[in-house]
């Protein structure tokens, strides 16, 4: 087939999507088997699993708006989406630990969540990452062995074949984007004569070593961005059991006793109360889920009682254990000939003391335009090595503010109040300077604008006047099997009936990594528990022959 035809039937589908869409939209049910609230990186993949068969009702639940404009499709133009309707805009409380800053976080809020706003970065997660998760849950699923089969079966990777670790033909594309450019060149060999081990790609190897560097894998196809969302969910989206609804902000659940009946959403200019047959997944992040619950009466009773919220269920953990990745950027001065570019060349792991299990601090290089500088709060233009801390002991929580929901959440990220992130934050800058400042890398890199050789006093104040969020908030509402713990192996919010929570507020805690693989591992358990719990058959006709049937 020609690219004209093929071309050709991407508009026919999306018309017929269109038109599916604005029908059920405007005659939305009262009822229906599953509502998915929240469309980012884990409810896109619960949802799109679920309405494989279609005999199933499913209901996908988004508080943004639409995802197909230039700022989410053209890869280049991911940055633009800080700070626009795009973009839940947060922030945290003051934090003493980062010299009294009250920093700025932010979520998406479109269709496909932070998988339409986020670098495209595809990282899994380290080896002891999720065989952690498995200790937690008590549940050998979430251990990595079981996780990379997922991994493989869902990915379709344009890199040389390697059948241990990556796979091909699933919706997932995933590319390893190697720039010949010199620039990169000189910084591979930077790294690589500094005794950095320079992996074949992102997520084989390196996920089970000590540290590392390789290409970046990216979500980006002929430089557009392939979100979750459009590659699960869009396919789909001219059947007549899946409605996409966005302008739909999930306030309350509501319950008879403590079975969940279903949700209470804000649409059109008025509230409106829609029944779950089956389930209500949440699937709102890390910030948002816990926010829900609350409302609803799930949480601490403390703090649901300080608020006049009825208690429907005790859980303390709700809103505990807030995890980030605090980061930090090293920048150089660089001629104007060298192109900004805010897709990674290069990603590197490394550790802050050798008897470490897994790396504790990732490093990404960019190069800045003065507008992007400006984004991240930096004073200049310039080539730059953006560390971060990868695991992070720090532990914060969402409280509520109110019992409305239209008041905001209390964010206390508590970023580096562990000394021992602090010590990999340390580390970080330094191997960073070293790579910066290596003689490779001369030609193009001129003078260190910050921080500069500065002593260890002044270095620990320049990270914690800079540090700010990489946007991979996650663990509020942890699973697991201890007493802060919200949901069991099987993502079932304790003591409470038709209820789950499918997205980066299960996490024990955070990955290593980029959070958007992982989240997606998260959607694939949770459909394939839900779908073996009720007995739901998975489809029979592949995703590709409807998306061009």
């Amino acid at each position: 087939m020609n690219f004209k035809n093929e071309t050709q039937l991407d508009v026919n589908f999306a018309e017929r999507v269109h038109a599916n869409q604005r029908k059920l939209r405007s005659n939305l049910k009262t009822q229906y088997d599953f509502i998915i609230c929240g469309s980012g990186s884990a409810g896109s993949v619960v949802a799109a699993r679920l309405a494989e068969n279609p005999a199933i009702s499913v209901l996908l639940l988004e508080a943004g708006g639409d995802d197909d404009v230039p700022n989410v499709t053209d890869a280049l133009q991911w940055v633009t989406n800080i700070g626009s309707e795009r973009y839940w805009q947060f922030n945290a409380e003051p934090n003493p630990h980062l010299n009294g800053r009250a920093i700025p976080m932010g979520m998406g809020k479109v269709l496909g969540g932070g998988s339409s706003i986020n670098a495209m970065i595809w990282a899994r997660g380290h080896k002891c990452d999720w065989d952690f998760f498995a200790s937690e849950t008590g549940d050998p699923a979430w251990g990595y062995e079981s996780v990379l089969n997922i991994y493989r079966r869902i990915e379709d990777w344009q890199g040389a074949p390697d059948p241990r670790y990556r796979g091909t033909g699933g919706p997932v594309f995933v590319q390893s984007l190697h720039n010949p450019a010199p620039a990169v060149g000189a910084l591979f060999e930077a790294i690589g004569s500094l005794g950095i081990p320079i992996f074949e790609n992102q997520n084989g190897r390196i996920m089970e070593a000590d540290g590392g560097a390789s290409a970046a894998d990216m979500r980006i196809r002929d430089g557009k961005r392939q979100s979750v969302f459009r590659a699960y969910v869009f396919p789909q989206m001219d059947q007549a059991n899946l409605t996409v609804l966005p302008h739909a902000l999930v306030t309350r659940l509501t319950f008879q006793g403590n079975r969940t009946t279903g949700v209470e959403i804000s649409y059109e200019g008025s509230t409106r109360r829609i029944r779950a047959g089956r389930e209500v997944i949440l699937s709102l992040g890390a910030i948002h889920t816990p926010k829900v619950l609350m409302q609803s009466g799930i949480g601490g009773q403390d703090e649901l009682r300080r608020f006049g919220i009825p208690v429907v269920q005790h859980l303390p953990g709700v809103g505990q254990g807030f995890q980030d990745h605090p980061a930090f950027c090293c920048l150089w001065d660089c001629p104007e000939s060298l192109p900004a570019n805010l897709v990674p060349d290069a990603v590197v792991y490394g550790k802050s003391e050798a008897g470490l299990d897994s790396p504790d601090f990732q490093i990404l290089q960019a190069v800045l335009s003065a507008g992007d500088a400006a984004k991240f709060g930096l004073p200049a233009r310039g080539w730059a090595l953006i560390g971060n801390v990868v695991q992070p002991k720090s532990r914060g929580r969402i409280r509520l503010a109110g019992s409305d929901p239209a008041d905001p959440v209390q964010i206390e990220a508590n970023y580096l109040s562990d000394p021992d992130d602090l010590k990999a934050a340390l580390a970080c800058v330094e191997l960073c300077r070293e790579i910066g400042n290596s003689s490779a890398l001369r030609p193009f890199v001129r003078r260190e604008i910050i921080p500069d050789n500065l002593e260890r006093p002044k270095l620990e104040k320049y990270i914690r006047d800079t540090a700010f969020s990489f946007w991979h908030q996650t663990s509020t509402a942890q699973m697991g099997q201890h007493p802060m713990c919200v949901v069991d192996g099987f993502l079932k919010v304790y003591g409470v009936d038709n209820l789950r929570i499918a997205d980066g507020s299960t996490m024990p805690r955070v990955t290593t990594g980029n959070t958007m693989a992982p989240c997606v591992i998260v959607g694939e358990r949770a459909a394939e528990i839900i779908r073996d719990e009720h007995q739901i058959a998975p489809a029979s006709v592949s995703r590709s022959d409807r998306f061009h049937k």
